[in-house]
């Protein structure tokens, strides 16, 4: 268990890190703990699809209590003063290691996983919780840091916002109305590296650990990864560029059949972040960190397997 201190704290401060092309996570997750000046984000907002689900919320059930984002730090100053304009964050920081000392946690909300054990490192080595935007990493070598800081108990999370989607989590280890699983399938847009995760971490709360083989026959715009896992299931993730984004998930099994989508982001925004809350403020992980290591051997799988010629990857051999 990871040590953390939180348990008895008031209101937890928040630093965040942002921003990444294409990834608005900034805006939304600030104004999820702080509120947000509705005019500025729904006029604003470089992201439309951010004010739109914002805008749906009542305002008493918009925030997560007990936790503010107190500090915020982007790369270009001017996407630090406009997240902060907009999410009401009160304190534009010019280095990222300013925040030690003044924050409790710190969230790291881009979405390259190369570039999150440098983007981390200040902060896990000044002893303060992290939590790091889906995909952890994207190589080995980031992933064995990862694993060393784990192993030191020191406190890391990361996970995608679909683990808690709500239209899939009754489904969570609970298939057994489609007898055996045998095929499970998803479309996801953009990239392999950065939302292949998305439709990997919808699955694997599903059929759970024990992932064999992966093999990517497709091309940097075009992944189509073929998995094997124990429990004989084969899954096929096609994460094309310009596909529609959606998450409409497919289960196949021996007694039944069934597709599931998923349209509520804020439901599965807040869930993702009350859970690195509660993290902090009980010390337990919401799900064990060899989840979210598999995951990440998944996703260098995918990349190094379209890399190598379409090569399969044994998962189970990765470290070896």
């Amino acid at each position: 268990m990871p040590e953390i201190s939180l348990k008895n704290a008031g209101a937890i401060r928040l630093g965040i890190i942002g921003m990444t092309e294409g990834n608005g996570h900034p805006y939304s997750w600030s104004a999820i703990f702080n509120g947000y000046d509705r005019k500025v984000m729904t006029e604003e907002c470089p992201f439309a699809g951010i004010p739109a689900y914002l805008n749906k919320e009542a305002s008493d059930k918009l925030r997560i209590t007990g936790a503010n984002v107190t500090h915020i730090y982007c790369d270009r100053r001017q996407d630090a003063e406009h997240v902060a304009k907009c999410a009401l964050i009160p304190r534009i920081v010019d280095k990222p290691e300013s925040m030690i000392g003044k924050v409790d946690a710190v969230i790291i909300a881009t979405d390259i996983g190369g570039e999150h054990v440098e983007r981390a490192r200040p902060f896990i080595e000044a002893g303060l919780p992290v939590f790091i935007d889906k995909p952890l990493c994207d190589n080995r070598q980031d992933l064995e840091q990862f694993r060393k800081w784990v192993n030191e108990k020191r406190p890391v999370m990361s996970s995608s916002c679909m683990r808690y989607a709500k239209e899939f989590m009754p489904y969570h280890r609970r298939t057994e109305e489609l007898g055996e699983l045998r095929f499970v399938s998803m479309p996801m847009s953009k990239k392999w590296e950065t939302y292949g995760i998305h439709a990997l971490e919808t699955i694997y709360p599903i059929v759970g650990p024990g992932f064999e083989t992966i093999q990517n026959t497709g091309t940097a715009e075009r992944n189509i990864v073929h998995m094997t896992h124990r429990r004989g299931i084969d899954i096929v993730i096609a994460c094309i560029k310009d596909v529609q984004y959606g998450g409409a998930l497919r289960l196949s099994g021996t007694a039944g059949n069934l597709t599931i989508t998923s349209n509520d982001t804020f439901y599965a925004f807040k869930a993702q972040l009350q859970a690195f809350v509660d993290f902090l403020r009980s010390g337990e992980y919401p799900f064990p960190f060899s989840e979210t290591d598999e995951l990440m051997r998944l996703v260098i799988g995918g990349i190094e397997s379209r890399n190598n010629h379409h090569q399969v990857i044994d998962i189970k051999e990765f470290d070896k």
